[in-house]
């Protein structure tokens, strides 16, 4: 397969333009967005929905969160990744696949309907976790597009995916919250240094390996003319585009800032082998096997009752 979007090189790197569409095969009748929504989404790389679940919902969903939390406190599995030099708990990967509760939120149709009217076509969940930021201790996330490591590392191969990020617990502008370069998804920014073998050994606490040079950062700010922060009140949902350039300050404030995170890739854009030629990184990061359409459900979170729609 010809890599369209080539990484991890050596010398100076370049700003290529996207080869694929923003948004795929779909208009204002094909999902739950209108017009005005899917224009921002093209304009800007990302659509925040403030208050998108009731303060009925968030209650659930924070005490879910907690008991997450909770249950994964003492485990040595893979999928949880703790802060770096601390015991904190930084990530749980794979949620989708090893906790009841927040499988049946990744299939929400309030959810679903959204991803496959950006993307186009029936989706899955390609990676999927929670974030934990506690107060005084969570670290940053420097700027990176997912899409670079997706492409180098998974072998994920356009720009189809979309992620979505149900913040849980207040976001402001002092507890590390997530930082976009709006118009940054309308370029692909190429990185430097050769991908070594288990890099997501190192790069699940901090990356050093694909994330953007200086002065390519700069430029797509001159761009974009700005950095946007996903503020607001703990239920709000941000939807961003696999693209999309974004970081977060560490959080030095008492207050925690938590979310949970599903990668909605289309069913037409499964991964391949990684373009940086190594070993793919493990399942509980990126699927890859056994995928299917998800099936959209009526849910109510407040019952946690459950009713599949065709």
């Amino acid at each position: 397969m010809k890599d369209l979007y080539p990484s991890r090189i050596k010398g100076m790197p370049s700003i290529l333009e996207r080869k694929d569409p923003i948004i795929h095969n779909s208009n204002k009748g094909d999902g739950p967005l209108n017009a005005q929504e899917l224009d921002f989404y093209e304009d800007n790389g990302y659509l925040f929905m403030p208050n998108f679940f009731s303060e009925e919902e968030v209650t659930i969903l924070q005490q879910e969160l907690r008991r997450n939390m909770q249950d994964n406190k003492d485990s040595d599995e893979k999928y949880v990744v703790r802060e770096s030099g601390g015991d904190e708990i930084r990530s749980v990967f794979d949620v989708h696949n090893n906790d009841e509760f927040f499988h049946n939120l990744s299939s929400h149709e309030r959810l679903v309907h959204i991803a496959q009217q950006l993307l186009g076509s029936q989706v899955y969940i390609n990676q999927s976790r929670i974030n934990f930021k506690p107060g005084f201790k969570g670290k940053d996330f420097y700027w990176h597009s997912d899409f670079e490591t997706w492409h180098m590392e998974d072998g994920m191969p356009n720009m189809r995916a979309v992620s979505c990020s149900i913040i849980l617990t207040d976001n402001y502008s002092y507890n590390g919250p997530l930082l976009l370069i709006p118009g940054s998804h309308r370029y692909y920014v190429q990185c430097v240094g050769e991908t070594p073998e288990n890099h997501f050994e190192q790069s699940l606490k901090m990356q050093n390996i694909g994330v953007p040079d200086h002065d390519s950062i700069n430029w797509l700010l001159q761009k974009g003319g700005r950095i946007d922060s996903a503020t607001g009140p703990a239920g709000s949902v941000l939807f961003f585009e696999s693209n999309t350039m974004h970081g977060s300050n560490s959080n030095v404030s008492p207050m925690p800032r938590s979310n949970v995170f599903f990668v909605f890739n289309s069913v037409e854009n499964k991964l391949v082998e990684p373009f940086a030629n190594i070993t793919p990184r493990p399942e509980f990061i990126a699927n890859r096997t056994n995928i299917q359409p998800i099936e959209p459900k009526s849910w109510d979170i407040t019952k946690k009752k459950v009713t599949l729609h065709p």
